[in-house]
């Protein structure tokens, strides 16, 4: 495993000034490409992992302990630090979330996310108020929880970013949601806020605003994919994230391949495959 407080030290470091792409692999090959492709830190994508292992996306489908043996992979395959997508934190309450949130810690990430979505459609999102609670019981989990040790020595507290979920669940009034959450986030101890679905840069411009100096990560997909790293570091914005992003267009490959095969007996998709050699090489000289 890293040196995990040299890792939190490094993500630290560059969520203090400019702006830089955190890419989502989904396993450990694809979180090896990506590191030897030149970013500086990973994040994992609950969606891509669970979609890798056949699974819906969702803590109800993918429990709290498969999902930390994914953490530990993630930051195993590389040197890089590691962001851990970890949905609502597989609790409700925040005495939950804080138990979580340390086990979390445990496998070696230098940050972690926790979001305030419950799964459920008829309230998708946690009431206000619990909501800030459950970010001020996973602030004190990292505060005082099993890098308490490492602190003491000087060592950096794990990054912990607060996501409101309020586009993604399509609540009515998304960025007066997002904006009212991420500042009582922020003030709750929060390092990084963060709302994905939010696309409009004007919107995106006013979140970065209203939370500063403290950084905001913003989610690029498919409802954003023109903007350019140079627009949004421009806005402000310090952390870019592209969620499960890369595992769908992989997926959306191999889905253009298996058709062709199917309906036109052809093969000429894999023309444009990877070369073997390169894939070899690549793993072989970690």
């Amino acid at each position: 495993m890293n040196n995990q407080g040299s890792v939190v030290e490094t993500f630290r470091q560059l969520h203090e000034s400019g702006c830089f792409v955190l890419p989502n692999p989904w396993d450990a090959g694809s979180a090896i490409y990506l590191a030897q492709a030149g970013f500086k830190a990973l994040a994992t994508t609950s969606a891509g992992f669970a979609f890798s292992r056949g699974w819906p996306d969702g803590p109800e489908f993918v429990s709290r302990e498969v999902m930390l043996d994914h953490f530990r992979e993630i930051v195993a395959a590389t040197p890089l630090p590691v962001n851990a997508d970890f949905q609502n934190g597989y609790a409700a309450e925040p005495a939950g979330v804080a138990e979580s949130v340390r086990l979390c810690v445990g496998t070696g990430v230098a940050g972690l996310s926790i979001e305030d979505s419950t799964g459920d459609r008829e309230t998708p999102l946690y009431d206000f108020a619990l909501a800030v609670e459950r970010i001020k019981a996973a602030r004190a989990a990292i505060d005082s929880g099993s890098t308490g040790a490492a602190r003491a020595n000087g060592s950096p507290r794990v990054l912990l970013t607060a996501r409101c979920e309020a586009y993604l669940v399509g609540a009515e009034n998304p960025l007066r949601t997002s904006l009212d959450r991420l500042v009582a986030f922020a003030e709750a101890g929060a390092d990084c806020l963060y709302a994905p679905g939010v696309a409009d840069t004007a919107e995106i411009s006013e979140m970065v605003n209203v939370v500063a100096p403290k950084p905001v990560n913003v989610l690029v997909s498919s409802n954003n994919c023109d903007i350019t790293v140079a627009q949004l570091a421009d806005l402000g914005v310090r952390r870019i994230s592209v969620g499960g992003a890369l595992a769908r267009a992989a997926w959306a490959g191999f889905a253009r391949a298996v058709s062709e095969i199917r309906e036109q007996g052809s093969f000429k998709s894999f023309a444009g495959a990877m070369p073997y050699g390169e894939l070899t090489d690549l793993f072989s000289n970690r």
